[in-house]
């Protein structure tokens, strides 16, 4: 059974940093892609970034800002976030696959990021 467990969330001012962590197990994570995904509130869910075995792919809108990493020893998937703004506020889920497989794959309970002064 696919499982993922997302961590790290909160609540940043303006121009902070978070690390989200998800903890993976139930399928041979070295080989598969893992998302980043998002939902605002009253708004639908967004994809915001994926890791392939070989690399990484980040939504154009991010500009920058967020770093996906992967740690095959520890079935680990981050997403280090930087520079944030309000309109990152959401609930973040960690889903595996990749974009074009988001709306059905698997994926976490999420993990809230407010923005907020």
């Amino acid at each position: 059974e696919v499982q993922l467990v997302e961590s790290g969330g909160g609540l940043v001012q303006p121009g902070g940093s978070l690390r989200l962590s998800c903890a993976a197990s139930g399928f041979s994570f070295s080989t598969s892609s893992l998302s980043w995904a998002r939902q605002a509130p009253g708004k639908g869910l967004e994809w915001v970034s994926t890791i392939f075995p070989s690399g990484p792919s980040y939504a154009d809108s991010l500009e920058g800002r967020f770093t996906i990493s992967r740690d095959d020893a520890k079935n680990t998937v981050y997403l280090q976030m930087n520079s944030l703004k309000p309109e990152d506020t959401a609930v973040y889920y960690c889903a595996k696959g990749s974009r074009s497989t988001l709306a059905t794959a698997p994926r976490g309970q999420g993990t809230q990021v407010t923005v907020s002064s």
